[in-house]
């Protein structure tokens, strides 16, 4: 199984938003934003495979990020800001799944994730702005593994 980790390109401070420093979840994509997502999702249109499924926090800026890949997808309260490592597999249907996943989310649930995944030490990977993680479940030699087929990030495209 595939899983695919894309945080939300680069969002306005708190202090910007129209509520004037209120609604974390109405932060708005900024221009460099806006590019960053459509560098990203250009690459990723030519990447994904069929039949992927596309989630995303119903934050406005993880919204903004998912509607430049053009595709259809749904809004997920399992991945706001808050949301756990745990809600995140379980909406993936990781690591069961029987089809690829597209989450379009935030820090620090998207490092956690990686993390836990790989196995690192730290509870914690830092995912850049606008960045993918490609992350895929196999079997080899009667051992599970995840391993990392790519990290891309918007600059770098």
């Amino acid at each position: 199984m595939d899983l695919i980790l894309w945080r939300h390109a680069e969002a306005e401070d708190l202090e910007e938003t129209d509520e004037g420093g209120g609604a974390d979840l109405s932060r708005r994509l900024t221009a460099k934003g806006e590019r960053q997502a459509s560098r990203m999702a250009a690459w990723l249109d030519r990447q994904l495979p069929e039949g992927v499924k596309v989630y995303c926090s119903p934050a406005v800026r993880t919204e903004q990020t998912v509607i430049a890949l053009g595709r259809k997808y749904k809004a997920r309260d399992e991945l706001l800001p808050d949301a756990t490592v745990d809600d995140l597999l379980a909406l993936a249907q990781w690591p069961h799944g029987r089809q690829p996943v597209l989450v379009v989310g935030h820090q620090p649930t998207l490092g956690r994730t990686i993390a836990r995944l790989l196995g690192l030490r730290e509870a914690e990977c830092s995912v850049r702005k606008g960045s993918v993680w490609w992350l895929r479940q196999r079997e080899r030699h009667g051992q599970w593994q995840t391993v990392i087929l790519t990290v891309q990030t918007p600059e770098l495209l």
